[in-house]
């Protein structure tokens, strides 16, 4: 663990010959350590994988404090950054890098942009907490954050196939569906595929309780939901914690467990759903009693000690637009502890569960039926038993060996996208290209330098850049 990269491996033979093996780097915004939050497990497993064929570095731009056997994990800033990326021959990366660092989209690196987010959905309940003016342009410019990641990379994957189509629609908007990306492959694949979040390779071992018995108030016999993850602004938390107070009542020893009150990540502040889920238990009388609020990040390798205390899983959520798009993870944990899962309906996961038996789905909102399903998950033995056989078999074909696979298959014979090669832009990146150029030679001609004095002191004058 460094943040001065290490020399590029000297093969002897040009890349994709025998012998060789791809350069790949594999940059996250998130934080690589004890710690992890979605993006960095996600970086994680990705560089993992990707290890068993080529040398693959793990960057993040934010903090890196753990290592690997396989690979080298490092911090940089903008400026080691670029002694990275002059390195690879691929670079996988998530989040806002190419807006922190815009240089990276004039190299001649082959870019893959992992879009298994669609945050500027997430953003617009995220951003309720903001004022109007800065809500607005946070929201455009996450937008924009996501357009230049569609319009640059070569090769992009996202976490299912309804994300496929909604990104498609965006790729076309963008004038990324052309002649010359279609005639390659009519299907799009080449361009977007779909790589999922996965299910670990192994099989979960319990080292210490996690939960019960270890918690004070939850006794090792009582029956334990887990809320997996973190408590943010498109989740719904709060109808749980009421379904959860009709409940004990019949069932004094039923428990709810939130895992990740706390975001391991500093820069991610504490959301205003999390303060309302503390409230609402507090308001009900349940806290430190029936509902528990784990206020610090569980380790990512220490995980499987509080899932396997659990006996169901669950993840609610409200019916809003980033719910139909979203993908939660949360519930791959979920599928690799063999837990059942109740959950919200109108996401992916939530056919998923529902074709394939894997526990109950509930309508948003239902306080009655989340309830019931409580009730019946929990507290029949026999059921919540075929659940579970079934979530482990369907779990055996979510690892991520198996869902990277199209991410992997790109990266052993990764090529440009044809469309940036033959230089085909949209007309939108078209003007605004000649709008940069103009300006450019504008504000480095001679008649520009002479008039700057001018211009300050009618700035000064105006309270504003005076117009072009």
């Amino acid at each position: 663990m460094t943040s001065t990269p290490s020399q590029p491996s000297q093969t002897g033979t040009a890349p994709g010959e025998a012998g060789s093996r791809r350069r790949i780097l594999v940059v996250t915004p998130d934080t690589l350590g004890v710690l992890m939050a979605g993006p960095a497990i996600r970086a994680w497993e990705i560089a993992k994988a990707l290890s068993a064929f080529a040398d693959v570095r793990l960057v993040s731009t934010n903090k890196a404090e753990i290592h690997s056997d396989a690979f080298p994990v490092h911090f940089a800033d903008d400026s080691s950054l670029h002694s990275h990326v002059e390195w690879a021959e691929v670079l996988v990366f998530q989040g806002h890098i190419l807006r922190t660092h815009q240089w990276i989209k004039d190299t001649d690196t082959i870019i893959v942009a992992d879009i298994y987010d669609p945050m500027h959905l997430e953003q617009l309940e995220q951003g309720k907490d903001l004022g109007a003016a800065d809500r607005l342009a946070v929201a455009i410019d996450t937008v924009e954050v996501l357009n230049d990641q569609l319009e640059r990379a070569d090769f992009m994957v996202c976490a299912s196939e309804k994300q496929r189509d909604f990104w498609l629609g965006q790729l076309a908007g963008l004038a990324r569906i052309n002649p010359a990306t279609y005639d390659r492959d009519p299907s799009m694949r080449s361009l977007l595929d779909v790589a999922p979040f996965g299910v670990e390779n192994d099989a979960p071992v319990q080292r210490a309780h996690g939960i019960k018995g270890t918690v004070p108030g939850i006794a090792a016999d009582d029956k334990v939901i887990i809320w997996g993850g973190g408590i943010y602004n498109w989740f719904d938390p709060l109808t749980l914690i009421e379904a959860v107070a009709i409940a004990a009542k019949a069932h004094p020893d039923l428990r709810l467990y939130f895992l990740g009150a706390s975001h391991p990540n500093p820069n991610i502040p504490t959301m205003r759903m999390a303060v309302e889920a503390r409230k609402r238990a507090e308001e009900l009388g349940l806290t430190g009693s029936v509902v528990f609020f784990n206020d610090a990040w569980v380790p990512y390798t220490e995980r499987a000690d509080f899932l396997l205390d659990a006996d169901l899983g669950v993840s609610t959520h409200y019916d809003h637009l980033e719910t139909a798009f979203s993908f939660r993870t949360r519930i791959l944990d979920y599928l690799w502890a063999s837990l059942p899962i109740i959950s919200t309906d109108g996401d992916t996961f939530a056919e998923l569960i529902r074709d394939n038996e894997l526990g109950r789905v509930v309508p948003p909102e239902d306080v009655d039926a989340l309830a019931s399903a409580i009730e019946e998950l929990l507290f029949d033995a026999d059921e919540r038993a075929r659940i579970a056989g079934n979530v482990e078999r369907f779990a055996a074909g979510m690892t991520w060996a198996t869902s990277l696979t199209p991410l992997i298959e790109f990266c052993k014979n990764p090529t440009p996208a044809p469309d940036r090669v033959q230089g085909i832009v949209s007309e939108r990146t078209r003007i605004n290209n000649d709008l940069h150029k103009r300006i450019a030679g504008l504000e480095n001609s001679s008649s520009w330098r002479l008039t700057k004095p001018l211009r300050a002191v009618a700035e000064r004058l105006t309270g504003r850049r005076p117009e072009l």
